[in-house]
């Protein structure tokens, strides 16, 4: 019996010392930005421990019988067939359970894949390898590119703290709105997810699936392409920005006038140094993925620029 009192009690301190172990927070959910999260959160808790105490009374209850049952010299074992009351409380407890877990995740389902028009409605478009983002009443679309260099990639310069999580245009969103986001592509099957959202949508062709999100703090959120998507599919960062409604206004404002500034450019004579620089951008932002730095491509899906008839000769 002594045995028996160690055991319960070395179990119960690991129990309620799981989360003072280091790095409980890191390999736990986030609770995230948005009371969408918050909830999904909650209710992860909530399943999470009852499981954890159902474990505990059932390996213990385990442990119990086996050693206090355990076969002994002379003994003689009890001889019955059934228990309907213990069978009836057991059935109807953990059907109280399973109510208890069901029910808020039903509701909490419901809420997450409500696709109700948002103030701000935004297109995203899966690409190999990036994210274009149309935003559908205001006119403004751009790429979102990944900017972690190639150094840091092959191994040459140290990793950055946010490495292969940088790009050259995130997703801006304002505080306090729904935002909708319909989700597709015009490749392959990628995914979309921000987990400070809440959000993890599949992107595919033909298809829109919706999100939506309303965030009630500003700041930087990142998240990845979670759908193997190709070579390099972990090239395809979420960065989402995060900013007051004010800012907003002014960012949409800033990109309108700069694609005003774009149309504009093509009235320009560019001088042949100024076109190579134009072209080398474009090409680092758009091509390299696929056609690599050194432009030998990866055949024969990505075929190789260098040396080509439709570089040098212009011959389709």
């Amino acid at each position: 019996m002594e045995l028996m009192k160690r055991f319960f009690a070395a179990l119960i301190a690991s129990c309620i010392s799981l989360p003072l172990f280091a790095g409980w927070g890191d390999v736990n959910m986030t609770p995230g930005v948005n009371a969408l999260s918050r909830e999904i959160f909650d209710l992860h808790m909530t399943i999470f421990w009852i499981c954890v105490v159902i474990g505990v009374l059932v390996l213990g209850f385990m442990v119990y019988l086996i050693v206090a049952f355990r076969k002994k010299e002379g003994d003689e074992p009890a001889q019955f067939d059934d228990h309907p009351v213990l069978e009836m409380t057991w059935t109807i407890l953990f059907a109280v359970i399973l109510a208890v877990m069901a029910v808020p995740a039903t509701f909490t389902m419901i809420r997450a894949y409500d696709d109700a028009e948002g103030d701000i409605n935004i297109l995203i478009t899966g690409h190999q390898w990036k994210w274009q983002y149309e935003y559908l009443e205001d006119e403004v679309s751009f790429f979102s590119n990944l900017t972690t260099d190639l150094d840091q990639r092959n191994n040459i310069a140290p990793k950055s703290e946010n490495y292969l999580l940088e790009v050259d245009e995130p997703l801006v969103i304002p505080t306090n709105k729904r935002i909708r986001f319909l989700i597709t592509a015009n490749d392959v099957i990628h995914s979309w997810w921000v987990p400070d959202f809440a959000v993890k949508q599949d992107a595919i062709p033909g298809f829109i699936n919706t999100a939506w999100t309303q965030v009630d703090e500003e700041g930087i959120f990142r998240g990845q392409c979670t759908e193997l998507c190709g070579q390099y599919h972990g090239y395809m960062p979420v960065v989402v920005k995060a900013v007051s409604p004010d800012d907003y206004e002014a960012w949409v404002n800033e990109k309108k006038e700069a694609k005003i500034q774009q149309a504009l450019l093509t009235e320009k004579l560019w001088s042949t140094e100024e076109l190579y620089e134009i072209g080398e951008g474009v090409y680092q932002t758009n091509c390299v993925a696929c056609h690599q730095v050194n432009g030998e491509g990866l055949p024969p899906i990505f075929p190789a620029l260098a040396g080509s008839d439709v570089v040098l000769n212009d011959k389709a």
